[in-house]
């Protein structure tokens, strides 16, 4: 049957919407705390919080400090943790990055100790370990490909010796899904999982992002090696890419403005696919919501769940906490 209503009968969709069970019941998609990443930024040192000014209710950790804020996302049931770091010393070639004392291996390891069934993503690039804040190695002023892809695959392999799950590489250099996954599997690592950034668009919404991180170039931009805004095609050539270099999951950032390219994604690839709700998104959500403009656990919902049903099967939000909790309440 077509399920078209015969001549005569009148539809009435709104049956379909009338009370709140029935709305739950029928609902088409779902989201659930497991499916949610909380990014987290792990400062160098010890005994330290500090509020990122520009992020309110997010803060920046020691690695010593983490564990009653990652205690508190697992009890909320968030899927896992994707980490950040920020040194305290940088240099022109990001040494602190693939440093095994460095700021990420220590909050891995410690991390891992205290939460042996926890999800530990690490994010590999070079932004925030470098005094000119690109993601990768100079050669003049331009960002050098080739000589960058050794430097990601190292830190790759220093997080995943200490620890993590999988790793992330945001760098958007050519070739870098297979110098990792090479030296992963080089390492004696083959079980690390690659969760490549292969859509990662130069966006007006990590602002709020590189003021907590510390990775705001010092000259330029990142136009020349991050994607263009108004291109979609290119996305798609971008994952294929990565797909073939052995990712395990692929990933659209931003989410908001992006979700066309994460539902063309998602019925072109079979791969998990990953979503950032970046910091630009989740500041100026808290910014209307603090202004009374709007209710905040409505609008979350409603990111999130579009982000969702355009495709995503993972969530990378800072509203990781706040919205896992929420869902528990029902």
């Amino acid at each position: 049957m077509s399920g078209r209503s015969e001549p005569g009968v009148q539809s009435r969709l709104r049956r379909l919407r009338g009370r709140e069970s029935v709305r739950r019941a029928l609902r088409e998609t779902k989201l659930h705390p497991a499916e949610l990443v909380a990014p987290i930024f792990v400062l160098d040192g010890k005994g330290t919080v500090e509020q990122v000014k520009e992020m309110p209710g997010i803060s920046r950790y020691s690695a010593d400090r983490l564990g009653p804020h990652v205690a508190r996302l697992a009890k909320a049931g968030v899927g896992g943790v994707i980490l950040f770091g920020v040194p305290s010393r940088k240099d022109t070639m990001g040494t602190g990055a693939y440093a095994r004392d460095g700021v990420v291996p220590t909050a891995v390891r410690a991390l891992r100790k205290e939460f042996p069934d926890l999800m530990i993503m690490a994010d590999v690039c070079l932004c925030e370990y470098t005094t000119h804040g690109h993601c990768g190695v100079l050669s003049g002023e331009k960002v050098d490909n080739d000589r960058t892809l050794p430097l990601l695959a190292k830190a790759a392999v220093e997080y995943a010796s200490a620890g993590a799950d999988v790793v992330a590489p945001s760098a958007m250099m050519d070739g870098q899904v297979l110098a990792i996954r090479r030296a992963l599997d080089g390492a004696g690592l083959g079980e690390t999982l690659v969760m490549s950034y292969s859509a990662k668009y130069a966006s007006a919404f990590y602002s709020p992002f590189r003021s907590a991180a510390g990775s705001k170039p010092s000259f330029g931009d990142r136009k020349s090696y991050q994607m263009d805004v108004a291109s979609r095609r290119q996305a798609m050539r971008e994952i294929e890419a990565d797909v073939k270099e052995g990712a395990d999951i692929v990933m659209v950032k931003p989410a908001l403005a992006f979700l066309d390219v994460i539902s063309e994604a998602r019925s072109r690839f079979d791969l998990p696919l990953a979503a950032y709700n970046v910091s630009g998104e989740y500041s100026m959500v808290k910014a209307a919501a603090a202004k009374g403009w709007l209710d905040e656990k409505a609008a979350v919902y409603e990111v999130l769940v579009g982000i969702k049903r355009a495709g995503a099967d993972l969530i990378i939000t800072y509203f990781a906490e706040q919205a896992a909790m929420w869902m528990k309440e029902g």
